[in-house]
């Protein structure tokens, strides 16, 4: 029986900062030598340079900085063996590469032969896709080498079989989606039990830019089970000892014991967090209503940062009724975050007057609330500016879909936390919340949910119940069902075709939306792509 005792690095990259993603790579390998006498050290995908680095990767001069971060880091490491991932080019070809390294030689390299071009990967920009396997022996083990997309195709993982590989090394860098866990493990299971090797898959954590990175890196043993974990949206070093053996034991398979909410919940705390550091902000701005949308981003923006890091601003208007500024209240105290009260009442009345002579024959509507949107946008934003603060957006991905949001109004901020997450989540993740400790006041989550910007206002006298618009937008948007199949499955037809139509006449504002966390498939800007100028009825 052969062995090899390996260690998951499960870290957090920046994209671009080489000197500092080297000197992390520098310090697990000495901890994963000194501290847990590993024989080897598996790193990310492109762990070097941080994923995506998106158009970096058409700059030469970056390309020949990561090139001497990698044989820095040969010279650096001795006594462990390193896969480490980086970009490599040949004969003008650019590739994504993992790396054998070993005592300042490089023993193997192979390039990632399936390059995702979907969703939010677009590989085919900046690499030429492999066409070979590589094996290599590490004391006495055959070891070969698949990068993310490889896995979850049928041919890389069986070549590497086919040539004699007895253990698949797997660096990865796959954001997080909801349930794309599960996906992941039953491709592993396949892929390991099939061709009768165990994988080590190791995948990146942290947040860049929208995507979030959650980790979950796991071994899966030949039968297809799965035997280590090390968990989700944390830094780890993990020592594993691999067994190579003709019988491998049967061994009851580890169970992942959490929930959805959890998940998702955790996944905004850490792109919330890792936006707010990476961008060099110490802090964070959003305004309280004592609605449900900016309550959740509230409590959000306390577990990633602490309660001293975000600074909340009331600011009521002649519509604000006096239970929301009671819950507002009730709320920062609760979170124990820095508050003030600023009036927006007096900056509406003049904007009123300006324009009075120019409205005096119009309908007071639309424009009129959407003034009181901006009028608070102006004070968020004078006071991020003179501050120093990151301005949090508070609107959820339903009112993003249908364009109930202000353009330069509750638009307006650098990050938007609840982006992707529809109004009916947002309650459930709220739930979720107060069930580690009660900070979202119960009238809060219980009452129907208003803009007040007129009086006596509800969301429902402009959109469906959220119950109803949310399975509509969830058919429409992550599925592709079409207006009619939306229809057949019990959805009211006038109802649909409003919706629909609201998604595509908003496409503007999207456009000009913050960034925000990606949690679901067809996450808007990253996945959803769809031109502003469309003349297509679905």
């Amino acid at each position: 029986m052969k062995k090899l005792r390996i260690v998951l690095a499960q870290l957090n990259m920046k994209v671009g900062d080489l000197e500092g993603n080297l000197q992390k790579h520098i310090q697990a390998a000495v901890a994963a030598r000194d501290e847990h006498a590993a024989d080897v050290i598996v790193f990310p995908e492109l762990s070097l340079i941080g994923y995506p680095a998106e158009d970096l990767l058409l700059r030469p001069g970056f390309i020949r900085a990561a090139t001497h971060a990698f044989k820095k880091l040969m010279q650096e490491i001795h006594g462990i063996h390193c896969l480490v991932g980086h970009p490599h080019v040949e004969t003008h070809h650019l590739y994504n590469v993992c790396s054998l390294i070993y005592n300042g030689q490089l023993l193997g390299r192979y390039a990632k032969q399936r390059l995702p071009n979907y969703g939010v990967f677009d590989e085919y920009r900046y690499f030429t896709p492999g066409d070979t396997s590589c094996i290599v022996s590490i004391h006495g083990v055959s070891v070969g080498f698949v990068i993310c997309e490889d896995v979850w195709r049928l041919d890389p993982v069986h070549e590497a079989a086919e040539h004699g590989a007895d253990l698949i090394l797997c660096p990865n860098a796959s954001p997080f989606e909801a349930n794309k866990h599960e996906q992941r493990i039953a491709v592993l299971s396949r892929r390991a039990k099939h061709n009768g090797v165990p994988i080590v898959y190791v995948n990146q954590v942290g947040g860049q830019d929208e995507l979030v990175f959650d980790g979950g890196s796991v071994v899966m043993n030949a039968e297809g089970q799965l035997e280590t974990f090390v968990g989700f949206f944390n830094e780890r070093l993990v020592g594993v000892d691999i067994a190579i053996t003709k019988s491998p034991a049967k061994s009851e398979p580890l169970v992942i014991h959490d929930t959805a909410e959890e998940r998702i919940y955790h996944a905004l705390v850490l792109g919330l967090r890792d936006y707010v550091r990476k961008n060099g902000f110490s802090s964070v701005l959003l305004g309280v209503s004592g609605g449900i949308d900016s309550a959740l981003t509230a409590a959000i923006a306390v577990d990633a940062l602490g309660a001293d890091k975000v600074h909340a601003v009331v600011m009521p208007s002649r519509f604000t009724a006096p239970i929301s500024l009671e819950d507002a209240n009730a709320l920062v105290t609760a979170l124990g975050i820095h508050s003030r009260t600023i009036s927006i009442e007096p900056t509406y009345q003049q904007f009123l007057e300006t324009l009075a002579p120019v409205f005096s024959d119009k309908k007071v509507g639309v424009t009129e609330e959407n003034i009181q949107a901006r009028c608070r946008a102006v004070i968020l934003l004078a006071l991020s500016n003179k501050e120093g603060h990151l301005l949090l957006t508070t609107g959820n991905r339903s009112e993003l879909a249908t364009g109930y949001c202000t353009l330069y109004g509750d638009m307006a901020g650098g990050f938007a936390v609840l982006k992707d997450i529809l109004k009916t989540e947002v309650y459930a993740l709220a739930a979720y919340r107060n069930g580690i400790n009660p900070i979202i006041p119960k009238r809060t989550i219980d009452r129907a949910p208003t803009a007040e910007l007129s009086d006596d206002q509800k969301d429902e006298d402009t959109l469906p119940p959220y119950p109803i618009l949310d399975g509509i937008l969830d058919s429409y948007l992550n599925h592709n069902q079409s207006v009619s199949e939306i229809i057949r499955a019990g959805y009211d037809k006038v109802v649909v075709r409003n919706v629909v139509d609201m998604i595509h006449r908003n496409e503007y504002k999207r456009r000009q939306a913050a960034p925000g966390p990606h949690i679901r498939h067809k996450s808007f800007i990253r996945d959803w792509r769809y031109p502003i100028t469309n003349g297509f009825k679905d």
